[in-house]
């Protein structure tokens, strides 16, 4: 019973994976509009 337990808190922290994910995610879009203001300015 309790392995089964230590499975149930290894599920419970995907959410949490998935939110570094989107954190992520909301970092490279920032970047790439910022890389991409960058580039107009050069240019």
């Amino acid at each position: 019973m309790e392995f089964k337990r230590k499975f149930g808190k290894q599920k419970e922290k995907k959410p949490a994976k998935g939110l570094f994910l989107i954190i992520l995610l909301v970092i490279v879009l920032f970047l790439w509009f910022k890389a991409e203001s960058l580039l107009s300015s050069l240019f």
